[in-house]
């Protein structure tokens, strides 16, 4: 005899991060009852701690579908849930000529994504040193958000949409139409995992399928004296370029990748992605590494922020990275695999959802509002 359950909902969503959140908004959007669970007492993973960069202007494929849904997405919960948030763009310095290469084909590929800026402009727009910058561009799509307060407000708004939050709360088995959780078991029409790099937790053969990995990140914030003008968004570098599918097959940018890896192997050692966004505060985040693995190692090398705060440093025109007055440094964590998206139902009307690639920020809601509008609006139906 099937034992009793303690609640039933139409949807229950394992993980509360920011593909957790947008699933439960799809879902409260359409009318369904909801119940997220997560096993942390409070949201600390993956999306409180990045840049807080949706980088929509960059992106290709599936992603670019996303990344744009996710823009209109983030842009109504602004408005909804009271989040603070720039929307003049994000930026790219170009050091190099190849590296302005890349932004003109790109322009030529895209002009509806960016403008191309002179000298002046980039640093006028992004506060870089003097003669730093031989010109660059503003990614005309990007927004940007304080991940610490985006997560939060959002639980807060849904919450007061009736979706219903279970803190320190895991799961413990997984069927068709049933969760058992420490603190009960719920019934369900429909149940999503969306649990990050996690998923080997409760679907380990998946893991092994998609090949995920956990990807871990060194990262910092940093106080800049006499900073040239304020980042009027977020600040993306000729490392960036190498990262983003946007820029994969530009002509020049195979010139670009040799050049910063024969010139500076430490930091294309590192696997750095040069990013920058500004707190309100004034102070900036600075980063990021990546090391991947089965598991994150806890011990961040010091060698890692030095190199770090060195290109800082340059960047913005002080003398040395000892200018610099490091406010908080912490490690990020993400799911990482060879494709973009984890999308899979293991179980009849469980759907297992991950970003697998670093930009949950800038796709999470968008891939949320797809999956749920694939199970309740499927095409033909």
């Amino acid at each position: 005899m099937a034992k009793s359950v303690d609640q039933t909902v139409d949807v229950a969503i394992v993980g509360a991060g920011i593909v957790g959140l947008g699933h439960a908004l799809a879902a409260i959007d359409r009318g369904l009852s909801v119940v997220v669970i997560d096993r942390g007492s409070v949201q600390t993973g993956s999306s409180i701690r990045n840049f807080g960069h949706a980088c929509i202007s960059v992106q290709s494929g599936a992603a670019q579908v996303h990344a744009d849904r996710t823009r209109e997405l983030w842009l109504r919960l602004v408005e909804e849930a009271g989040l603070w948030h720039r929307a003049d763009g994000g930026f790219v310095v170009a050091r190099a000529e190849d590296e302005l290469d890349v932004l003109r084909e790109f322009r030529a590929r895209r002009p509806d994504r960016v403008e191309l800026l002179s000298a002046e402009e980039t640093a006028a727009s992004t506060g870089t040193g003097p003669g730093v910058a031989v010109g660059g561009a503003r990614l005309l799509d990007d927004l940007q958000v304080d991940p610490r307060e985006a997560v939060l407000r959002i639980t807060d708004h849904l919450r007061s949409r009736g979706v219903e939050f279970q803190f320190g709360t895991a799961a413990r088995t997984i069927r068709s139409g049933r969760l058992h959780t420490t603190r009960g078991r719920i019934a369900a029409d429909q149940v999503i995992v969306a649990v990050n790099y996690d998923v080997d937790h409760l679907f380990p053969e998946l893991g092994d399928r998609y090949q995920v990995e956990r990807c871990a990140l060194d990262m910092l914030r940093v106080e800049i004296p006499g900073l040239r003008a304020p980042l009027r968004g977020p600040v993306l570098t000729g490392w960036s370029m190498l990262r983003y599918s946007g820029f994969a097959g530009l002509p020049s940018l195979g010139r670009v990748r040799e050049r910063l890896h024969s010139g500076h192997p430490a930091f294309a050692a590192l696997d750095v992605n040069q990013m920058y966004t500004q707190w309100r505060d004034g102070s900036v985040i600075v980063g990021d590494t990546h090391h991947r693995g089965d598991a994150v190692d806890p011990f961040q090398r010091e060698n890692a922020f030095d190199e770090l705060l060195d290109a800082t440093a340059s960047l913005f025109g002080q003398e040395s990275r000892r200018d610099l007055r490091v406010v908080e440094r912490w490690q990020g964590v993400y799911a990482s695999a060879p494709e973009e998206f984890l999308v899979d139902e293991p179980l009849d009307g469980v759907h297992v959802v991950s970003v697998t690639t670093g930009i949950g920020m800038t796709t999470g809601l968008g891939l949320a509002d797809r999956v749920v509008s694939e199970i309740y609006e499927p095409v033909g139906a």
